[in-house]
């Protein structure tokens, strides 16, 4: 939920750069827990992990949860390249993958019974697509991409 809110200079108090400076290093503790997720559960279970990588699995929250890391993947290597892409198609391809990684989160995450409450994941699910939702609409991206870059 924090992510989205900070690259669109929606936190009272914090500044901008420092706001996009916070997204950057998130984003990039974000990949190091998704590949410590994954391999957490490679070391709990190697053929679950694989069925899931997949798409075989009965669980139908490990294939939201699949396309969800290769999205959040994909957005690493973007940040890669980001130079050679210039800020407008930047902002198009991350904001896509954003529209990617987190509703498939959300259902991931609504899926798993797990221990935290029905309640407040579904609280704080509604809360990140919501700040997503604010983020894209504050960032413009797609109006860029009727209008083209200036």
């Amino acid at each position: 939920m924090l992510q989205p809110l900070l690259v669109a200079d929606r936190l009272p108090g914090l500044p901008a750069p420092a706001g996009r400076r916070a997204h950057r290093w998130l984003g990039a503790a974000l990949v190091a827990l998704v590949i410590a997720h994954v391999a957490g559960l490679w070391i709990t279970s190697p053929p679950d992990v694989i069925d899931a990588l997949l798409f075989a699995s009965p669980t139908p929250f490990s294939a939201w949860g699949v396309i969800a890391m290769w999205a959040v993947f994909a957005t690493a290597a973007l940040a890669a390249g980001r130079r050679r892409l210039g800020p407008h198609r930047w902002r198009l391809w991350h904001s896509a993958l954003a529209l990617v990684i987190t509703p498939a989160t959300v259902i991931h995450a609504l899926l798993i019974e797990g221990t935290m409450g029905p309640v407040s994941k579904a609280v704080l699910c509604a809360l990140a697509l919501a700040a997503l939702a604010l983020a894209i609409r504050d960032l413009r991206a797609w109006r860029l991409l009727r209008r083209g870059p200036r």
